[in-house]
């Protein structure tokens, strides 16, 4: 006979990936503020026309990957940390 387990208390583990979503969203989002940076103090800065170096190109180019990827991660780890957030009290 197979014995009752008791319910699991907090549905959702510890590790659904919620601190890692985190964690590399903002390390890319601020990895794309230093290019940003960077490219506006040290590299020359940038006009409409594009990056004034060849340098300032390729701190364009991070940045313009890295802001709206990393702020894409931060964002879905957010909510994913207020949704965990919001089960756990009603839970």
């Amino acid at each position: 006979m197979m014995a009752a387990s008791e319910p699991n208390p907090n549905p959702y583990p510890s590790n659904d990936g919620t601190r890692q979503l985190l964690q590399w969203g903002a390390s890319i989002v601020s990895a794309g503020l230093v290019a940003v940076a960077l490219l506006e103090t040290l590299l020359g800065g940038f006009s409409p026309t594009g990056a004034s170096t060849n340098t300032g190109w390729f701190a364009l180019i991070v940045a313009l990957m890295c802001l709206p990827f990393g702020g894409l991660l931060l964002t879905l780890g957010v909510a994913k940390w207020l949704r965990n957030r919001g089960i756990s009290r009603r839970g």
